[in-house]
């Protein structure tokens, strides 16, 4: 099994009430073991979110490529869903 390395992020362009936000997801690595998304507004951070491998990855093993991916995929896609659902702000 591969060692998961740092995996490109997700990047994703959304309209809330009107005012448009960028979310950026992105995976710090095994060395700094945290998934983060920023959510920007006019290039300026207005959320930051970061969640540790810990909380979505399996306990006791060096994670793979595909979970790694698939965790990264799922905390952009919750940020989103939280942003439009009006949950966020």
């Amino acid at each position: 099994m591969r060692r998961a390395k740092v995996q490109k992020g997700f990047n994703s362009d959304i309209l809330y009430k009107g005012l448009t936000y960028h979310v950026q997801t992105e995976d710090w690595g095994a060395q700094n073991p945290f998934f983060v998304s920023q959510i920007f507004r006019n290039g300026a951070v207005v959320k930051n979110i970061k969640i540790p491998y810990t909380k979505v990855l399996p306990a006791g093993q060096n994670p793979n490529v595909q979970a790694v991916r698939f965790a990264l995929e799922m905390q952009h896609q919750s940020i989103l869903d939280l942003l439009v659902s009006g949950q966020l702000f």
